[in-house]
């Protein structure tokens, strides 16, 4: 058994915005043992399934306000946290986090709970593991719900801004996480920022958020970059579902030129939902995008 953390209850009590009911897994294939945390709202017997997959350096928190919109059009909305985010386990290890790591957990809960109908819910590290999903899974996923994110395919130049913020969090283990959310998200007020910090009560509990930015395949070698490419080639030619993409503009890092050529890989893609006061964290503005988003998706 690989040394784990687990933060305490305590540290979710009461967080702004945030009144839904935990719900764990400690039986995915694979992982048993390692207790998932995941949101689950709306029909469990809907008759379509929102997988939302949050990034770095965040966790279910950021779905908070998307959640209801897709509860009250009658969908089911599952969130889980990645192992090492949110209220899910932590491994203590930093190289015990890999990008297959990361992707056979999630393909695992998936597949535990059968979910099918599913719409990919997706924007950052959620991207980056979640667009190599559906290729390997038959017919589970039917729509895709896509914002500032990319694929992580090693043949292509990481952009100046994104290897500025990775050597910022290779000199900084220790990250701050309520301070970045403020500067990046300046709609957050200071209990909002603090809830993303909430699953970390010190620095032994971010192994996982550490280790994000230097799994961003960088060559074609690298952990992740050859599933990426299969999935390109795959969402160029075999994708049949509904898409819709929304663009957090101010983002510097995965903004509008990352996010078109994006658009051009996803076959059938519409033009994008661009939002022009939103950054990375496009979720944070949901209240501006979600009708039309879920108007795209019907």
């Amino acid at each position: 058994m690989i040394p784990l953390l687990r933060t305490p209850e305590e540290r979710f009590a009461d967080l702004p915005g945030f009144a839904f009911a935990p719900h764990y897994r400690e039986d995915l294939v694979g992982f048993e043992g390692m207790r998932l945390h995941y949101l689950d709202e709306g029909p469990r017997d809907a008759k379509r399934v929102f997988l939302c997959l949050h990034g770095e350096p965040t966790w279910s928190y950021l779905y908070r306000k998307l959640v209801p919109y897709v509860a009250a059009a009658g969908y089911r909305a599952v969130a889980p946290d990645f192992f090492g985010f949110g209220r899910s386990d932590k491994p203590v290890e930093d190289a015990g986090y890999t990008f297959d790591f990361h992707r056979d957990s999630i393909a695992a809960f998936i597949e535990r709970l059968d979910l099918r109908n599913i719409t990919l819910v997706c924007q950052d590290w959620g991207g980056l593991i979640g667009l190599t999903l559906p290729m390997d899974m038959g017919r589970r996923f039917t729509g895709l719900l896509v914002m500032n994110t990319a694929l992580g395919t090693g043949d292509q130049p990481l952009s100046p801004g994104f290897v500025a913020w990775r050597a910022w969090c290779a000199a900084n283990p220790d990250m701050a996480v309520a301070k970045l959310m403020g500067r990046a998200c300046p709609l957050l007020t200071p209990e909002e920022a603090a809830a993303y910090e909430a699953p970390y009560p010190d620095g032994s509990y971010k192994a996982g958020v550490r280790r994000f930015p230097q799994l961003v395949p960088d060559a074609t070698d690298a952990g992740g970059a050859a599933l990426s490419r299969r999935a390109r080639d795959w969402w160029r030619r075999e994708w049949a579902g509904r898409t819709a993409m929304v663009i957090g503009v101010t983002d510097p890092v995965l903004g509008p030129p990352v996010m078109r050529g994006l658009k051009d890989i996803i076959r059938g893609c519409p033009a994008p939902i661009e939002i022009a006061e939103a950054g990375h964290f496009v979720q944070e503005w949901a209240p501006l995008f979600m009708e039309r988003a879920l108007a795209a998706l019907a």
